[in-house]
This record gives C-alpha cells, sequence and structure tokens, in this order.
C-alpha cells in the first residue's frame, strides 16, 4: 500500500526552482520562484506534451534593475528549469521550455507575467517534418519518430507497447506528432484475441517520458492509489478507512453517453464497406461492441446495456455508421523487385479486424467520466489506473456505489499550487459500468 495523502498534502508545497535562461546569453538566468503567484502542471492521455502555466510577479529589479520580461530579454523558447515537491516529497524535476509569454498586469514599479511552458518536442515539432518512408511494426516507427536524431531526438525515457501489426507507409511530409497519432489508430496491441475485437492506441507523455500504450493495456495496470469520497472530513488520516490511500476533497461523476452522439461516432455497432479494386470483391462486415465484449478488457463489470427495442434485425443491418475502404494491397511491400510483386496482394492494412474496433474502443472508452480533487498527489501520471468508492445514494446505507465505484483512467491530471494551498485534480474515464474488484470492506463509514 502507498502511503496515505491526507488533508496535510492540501497545505502550501515547495516550489524548489524556477529558474529562466536568457536566449541570448546561456549564463544568464533569473529565478521567479520566490515572486510565484500559482503554478499549474497538465498530463493529458490526449495531450502531446506536458504543459505548465506559471504566474509570478515581475518586480522593477530582477535582473540588471530591469523587469525579467526586459532583463533576459523574455521573448519565448527560453529554457526553465522546474523542481517542485508535494507535502509527501514527490518531487517533479522538469526542463521546459516558453511557448508563450503573456504580461497580466503592468504598472511603473512591477508587472504581473503568466507563462505557458511546453516540452522541447512540443516546439521542435513545428520544425520537422518526416520525409522518408518506414517499414515494420508501428510501435518500431513511434519508437524512430521520437529517437532518432532526424527528427524528435528526444533524450527522454520511451515507454513503446508493442503492437503486433505491421503498416509501411512513406511520411509525405507530415510534422511528427500528427503521424504519431495518425499510426495510433492503426495499431494493434500485442495481446491474446486482440486481432479484430479491438485496435487503438494513445500517445502522450508525462514527467516520466513518452508513452503509447492501448486501451486495453492501460485498463490491465495495478491501480495506483484506492480514492474515496463521502462526507466526513479526514482528520489528517485518523478518519481515512483502512486500504484507502487518500480521501477527495470534491467528486462529481458523468455519464458520458449521449447517445444520439454515441451513435454518429459507431461506438456500439458500426459498418465497414470494403473493395479490393484487384478483384472487384465487395464486402460488408458489421462488427458489434456487444459480440466482442468477452475479448476486451473492461475496467467494469460490462458495456452499457443499450435498449434492444432500437436493435435491427437481419445480417448487416445493425449498425449506425459506415465507413468505407479500398482494400490497401500492394502498397509498399519490402524486398527487391521479385519479393515486391509476390507480396503485391498482400494487405498493408487490416480494416476488417482494425479500423471500426478503434472507432468503437476509443468512444468507449469516455462512457463515464468521474471529477476529484485530491491534496497534491505528484507521484500521479495520466494513463494511470486508481480505484474510487463513493457512497450508494440510498436511505440508510453504509454500501459503496456497485455502478460508479471502481477502476478509472486518469485521463487528465493537474497539479495546482499556490502560496495557499496545493491540490490536484484528476478527470477519470473508462468503458464500461458496474464495480468489479474488492477492497479491504465492502462497505464504508458515512
Amino acid at each position: 500500500m502507498a502511503n496515505q495523502i491526507t488533508s496535510k498534502g492540501a497545505e502550501p508545497s515547495f516550489i524548489d526552482k524556477i529558474d529562466i535562461v536568457s536566449n541570448k546569453n546561456q549564463s544568464k538566468n533569473v529565478s521567479v520562484a520566490g515572486g510565484t503567484i500559482r503554478l499549474m502542471y497538465y498530463e493529458s492521455i490526449l495531450q502531446d506534451s506536458i504543459k505548465a502555466t506559471i504566474t509570478f510577479a515581475d518586480t522593477g529589479n530582477s535582473i540588471d534593475n530591469k523587469t525579467v520580461i526586459e532583463g533576459l530579454p523574455m521573448v519565448g523558447q527560453e529554457k526553465v528549469f522546474l523542481k517542485f515537491r508535494d507535502n509527501n516529497e514527490q518531487t517533479l524535476d522538469l526542463v521546459l521550455y516558453i511557448n508563450k509569454v503573456t504580461p497580466l498586469a503592468d504598472d511603473t514599479t512591477k508587472s504581473m507575467v503568466q507563462i505557458d511552458l511546453a516540452s522541447k518536442e512540443f516546439i521542435m515539432n513545428e520544425k520537422v517534418r518526416l520525409n522518408t518512408r518506414f517499414d515494420g511494426k508501428i510501435s518500431d516507427h513511434i519508437k524512430k519518430i521520437l529517437t532518432d536524431q532526424n527528427y524528435l531526438g528526444t533524450e527522454k525515457n520511451v515507454d513503446i507497447e508493442e503492437t503486433s501489426n505491421n503498416y509501411n507507409f512513406i511520411g509525405n511530409n507530415k510534422k511528427p506528432y500528427y503521424a504519431m497519432n495518425w499510426l495510433s489508430k492503426r495499431a494493434v496491441p500485442n495481446l491474446p484475441d486482440a486481432k479484430g475485437n479491438t485496435a487503438g492506441y494513445f500517445f502522450f507523455e508525462t514527467s516520466e517520458g513518452f508513452k503509447f500504450k492501448s486501451i486495453d493495456s492501460m485498463l490491465s495496470q495495478e491501480k495506483k492509489k484506492s480514492i474515496i469520497y463521502n462526507q466526513t472530513p479526514d482528520s489528517r488520516g485518523t478518519n481515512i478507512p483502512a486500504g484507502y490511500d487518500v480521501k477527495a476533497l470534491d467528486y462529481s461523476k458523468d455519464n458520458r453517453v449521449d447517445v444520439q452522439e454515441k451513435l454518429k461516432m459507431g461506438a456500439f455497432s458500426t459498418r465497414t464497406v470494403l473493395f479490393d479494386p484487384f478483384n472487384c470483391y465487395y464486402e460488408v462486415i458489421t462488427p458489434n461492441a456487444k459480440e466482442k465484449e468477452k475479448s476486451l478488457k473492461l475496467a467494469g463489470k460490462e458495456l452499457c446495456v443499450l435498449n434492444p427495442e432500437f436493435n435491427k434485425e437481419g445480417p448487416n443491418k445493425e449498425f449506425s455508421r459506415t465507413t468505407y475502404m479500398l482494400l490497401d494491397k500492394g502498397t509498399l511491400p519490402v524486398g527487391d523487385s521479385k519479393q515486391q510483386i509476390e507480396k503485391s496482394t498482400e494487405e498493408n492494412f487490416d480494416p476488417k479486424n482494425i479500423l471500426n474496433q478503434a472507432i468503437m474502443r476509443y468512444n468507449q472508452l469516455y462512457s463515464i467520466k468521474t471529477t476529484i480533487t485530491i491534496p497534491g498527489d505528484f507521484s500521479l501520471h495520466a494513463g494511470d489506473v486508481v480505484f474510487i468508492d463513493a457512497p450508494e445514494l440510498a436511505p440508510e446505507t453504509k454500501e459503496v456505489s456497485k455502478e460508479n465505484g471502481g477502476l478509472y483512467i486518469i485521463a487528465d491530471l493537474c497539479h495546482y499550487i499556490s502560496p495557499k494551498e496545493t491540490y490536484t485534480k484528476l478527470n477519470l474515464v473508462r468503458d464500461s459500468f458496474g464495480r468489479i474488484g474488492n477492497h479491504t470492506s465492502g462497505k464504508i463509514p458515512l
């Protein structure tokens, strides 16, 4: 069990370093840690880069008897060394770069400035283009784009989950981040029963480095924290029930199943119309989420159950979205001329087993959203799994909610630090309904 995070964690934490280095003179730098009014740090599985926003008071004698903006001068792309700790000694030590400078207030003696920070690769992405051919597994392409010095050339940790399928393509002068997100939708995890049942990866960055993970593997992780929410204060840990790591300060839940929108996106049933231009072969398939449910790794008991009154009976009738696709045969086969001719009838991309499976899986993941605020905890990251419990809304009950409790993926994360308080806000999502797994007790004190 991890260390408990108590209400003490919401007290002011420690900003050890915010050093901004001048672009014009690398030996010239200034610290704004002492004047920081607010620091907000962000991670998300839908965000290619970690980001931070810092608001600080810029006095007239910060550097060379001038403000920071004028003294460095601060124009953008400056390197910023960041180091901050929560109240449980979890430290984030980062190097980010200024993406935007916004003066918020200005007078003759001082000003207030907000700077938006992003990772080096986020800025470098605007100056790099993919202009070569890539052959092999999609996971190998992601690693090459991230680490090859001809592309992003990152020196950060890279955690890439292996894909089972190959995909050959030409960069066509695309930006690295665009290409990696494009490839994510075509990737199949190297897991049992994955082919034809699930597809789709997320590419994102955390303070630990870059991640390329499938939905099913993220849902297969061990939980990072167990979180409880009820109406009683934690009394600095004395009121946190056994087995839980932290008590949420704020909790809200949202059923994200907007039926019309989910049907438009093909979250539950889709139709794929395939055409082979070599032999004029024509095929229609209708993947259905319920038929594939047993092969998926779910966070809850089951996918949402819709009203059978709206089911369309008959072959190839039950669908809400149609995707048309030419079979990708004979495109970019590898080998010499003879080998390429022999492989000219092989498929480069298998839409029958990947295309709509990815569409459904992405849309299923955001079926339930829960937002919580906890005392600052810098050990959590986007893509981690947490277990959350809240009381069931019923008279005279102390049971946890069997419908909304359970495992969730951290989709978005924000650490908020000010001179008065430190909080971590989490947007949690999952693909299914019903609490699975157990805790030390099935009941919680209210």
